[in-house]
């Protein structure tokens, strides 16, 4: 196993604003990561230049070994990412919404019908693919927007905040669609949340960040052993002192 991300002393200002202050982490091939903290502390910002939307100020950033502002191209083709206020278009049927996105990837008529029916089981939808997407739950538009992300099987895929904005059962649901997939088919996923006990539910390691800088990073475990801490959320708030 290699590594699937590598990212070096990254920094990003906005005018005057210094959003990340020097980030460091790696991220294991066919592990699922937990990029974690508190909103505006440097995820989401972290997550787009990965998935080269916007470049870094400073600083390296590797996806599988190519770097995500002189090899652009070639990461756009190998990751998948899925931002938290991401839609689908409203008209169509979930099918149809799947057979449209998979047009883009799939460029023989078996492929994409293969890609399709990946979307089928991923979403776990079933004969709800047919109806219209406007009529569709939140959690029934996130299921169908992930399985979307997974069924043209990237190499990376990049989760902004999965079950932003879902009740208990939706986001229970998402979760388990996430791991199952993840576990099964050996992938690599780099999921971002404000929802500490979520990541420790889903992710084999976390980066805990705030304020822009990594502040404690390994497995949950690890963690929450080395601040002593019942849960991650604990563990942020000594890591941060705010406890």
């Amino acid at each position: 196993m290699g590594l699937a991300v590598k990212i070096q002393d990254l920094r990003k200002s906005f005018g005057g604003f210094e959003a990340l202050k020097g980030v460091n982490f790696e991220v294991d091939e066919a592990e699922i990561f937990g990029l974690i903290g508190p909103n505006g502390a440097g995820k989401t910002t972290t997550l787009r230049i990965l998935g080269t939307l916007i470049r870094p100020t400073s600083g390296q950033a590797e996806v599988f070994g190519h770097d995500v502002v002189k090899d652009a191209n070639a990461v756009r083709v190998i990751l998948s990412y899925l931002p938290e206020d991401a839609g689908a278009y409203q008209y169509l049927n979930g099918e149809e919404y799947l057979r449209f996105m998979a047009g883009f990837y799939a460029h023989e008529k078996t492929a994409l019908e293969e890609m399709v029916q990946a979307g089928r089981d991923i979403s776990g939808l079933g004969d709800r693919l047919r109806d219209r997407v406007n009529d569709y739950s939140r959690g029934m538009k996130r299921r169908l927007l992930i399985a979307r992300a997974l069924m043209i099987k990237p190499k990376l895929t990049i989760l902004d905040e999965p079950t932003s904005g879902l009740d208990v059962i939706q986001a229970y649901h998402v979760r388990g669609m996430i791991k199952d997939y993840a576990k099964r088919m050996g992938v690599t996923m780099l999921v971002s949340s404000h929802n500490m006990l979520e990541v420790e539910y889903l992710c084999d390691r976390v980066a805990l960040i705030n304020e822009g800088v990594i502040i404690a990073e390994g497995t949950p475990t690890q963690i929450k052993t080395r601040y002593n801490a019942v849960n991650l959320e604990q563990a942020f708030m000594e890591a941060t002192q705010l406890g």
